[in-house]
């Protein structure tokens, strides 16, 4: 399996598409996956169509009781491409824009590709199209769960792409030091200007560039148009080349332990500017308030939160949410008990809590504080049973 992760808007599905479609051109059987709420990854490859994702799909089934029914053919749809080769597409998908968390509609999506069969498929490629940066864990679940052998990251000659660029391999290596299988392939420089400064940050990162997109209007145009950019020679003399490293395995060889992202002083160096050495003047709350009068804010008391969860909490409920609230900053808007699993808590709408019951609660509020202390993203905990709690 192999991701693709750069800034969003520097052509990673155009990238990715035609990537896909000449490693199919080459006798493979290959799979796109975009893992983007926006769901638009595979639209040029099935020449315009926006495929059904993932989640709306399972969300429908889910509706109609039978979840347990879905197959792979609801959610992996296949098409010919220049009217001779099959490829297979699939749009992991996400919540509507504003409604819950993206990342964690990536991690639930691979969870169900799996238990569809994803591992077992007679697939030579999965090319996964990433949405933008890793700082949500759920996108950078090809790197965490070591789901992509390999990563191409896409970029630019502009400063805002090789940020997203040097954060990407800094998730890698730190993955990788963690004990992670996948590496780093290289970069692809997209739109290529001929500056050359894409390559002078991949010498100082020590990846390899594998390829430079020139910028081209007609290419564009075809990208708008859902249309391959193979179809214009030079370009399919890039991809064909990169698709045989890749099928090959003749990539330039790159050690993880090499791979050396910058920090923010020498990252800007390579655009020749410094970062100032001093931190600028703090604005006081006054000068902030403008002259205005400082009005109170009203507190968040505990009918405020029982509006926000619904109905009216049972005693043990309403001490452990007022702990949560109080010793955590975790404000609970959604509560739920079962006779059997306890009390189920949802966080700021996205995060779920089971905790079970009351049972030794300080280690239960003590294992979410060392959680919020080490700054590592989950979206669910399983504190049932406090020895040994699970999170993802």
């Amino acid at each position: 399996m192999l991701a693709v992760y750069g800034k969003g808007g520097m052509g990673k599905s155009f990238f990715t598409t035609n990537l896909v479609s000449k490693l199919a051109l080459l006798g493979n059987r290959v799979m796109q996956l975009g893992c983007d709420p926006k769901h638009d990854s595979c639209n040029a490859l099935f020449g315009g169509v926006s495929l059904p994702t993932l989640g709306d799909v399972w969300r429908h089934f889910k509706e109609e009781g039978r979840e347990e029914a879905l197959q792979a053919q609801d959610v992996i749809f296949k098409t010919q491409i220049m009217e001779r080769t099959t490829v297979y597409g699939c749009e992991i998908g996400g919540p509507e824009v504003g409604r819950g968390c993206g990342g964690r509609g990536i991690t639930f999506g691979f969870d169900l590709l799996e238990k569809l069969g994803l591992s077992q498929w007679a697939l030579d490629f999965v090319v996964m199209d990433f949405l933008g940066d890793v700082v949500c864990g759920g996108f950078a679940t090809p790197l965490s769960r070591s789901l992509a052998e390999e990563v191409i990251i896409l970029c630019g000659n502009d400063r805002q792409s090789l940020y997203a660029a040097n954060n990407i391999a800094s998730a890698a290596k730190y993955f990788a030091s963690m004990g992670g299988r996948t590496r780093l392939v290289g970069l692809i420089v997209n739109r290529d200007d001929g500056s050359g400064v894409a390559a002078r940050f991949a010498e100082r990162v020590n990846l390899p560039v594998l390829a430079n997109l020139p910028l081209d209007r007609k290419v564009r145009e075809l990208a708008d148009a859902c249309q391959l950019a193979l179809t214009e020679p030079a370009f399919d003399t890039i991809f064909a080349r990169l698709a045989q490293q890749l099928i090959t395995r003749t990539t330039p060889p790159v050690d993880m332990d090499a791979v050396r992202p910058l920090a923010y002083q020498e990252f800007l160096s390579i655009f020749g500017a410094v970062e100032p050495g001093h931190v600028p003047a703090g604005a006081s709350a006054d000068e902030l308030l403008g002259g205005r009068e400082v009005r109170p804010l009203p507190s968040l008391t505990l009918e405020l939160r029982q509006q926000a969860v619904g109905a009216q909490p049972d005693p043990a409920m309403r001490r452990v949410m007022n702990r949560l609230l109080n010793e955590l900053g975790l404000y609970v808007t959604e509560a739920s008990h079962d006779p059997k699993k306890g009390m189920t808590l949802t966080i700021d709408g996205h995060t779920t809590i089971c905790l079970g019951d009351e049972v030794d609660l300080e280690s239960k509020l003590a294992i979410l504080a060392a959680l919020q202390k080490s700054g590592e993203p989950y979206c669910y905990v399983d504190l049932r049973r406090p020895a040994s709690p699970f999170y993802r």
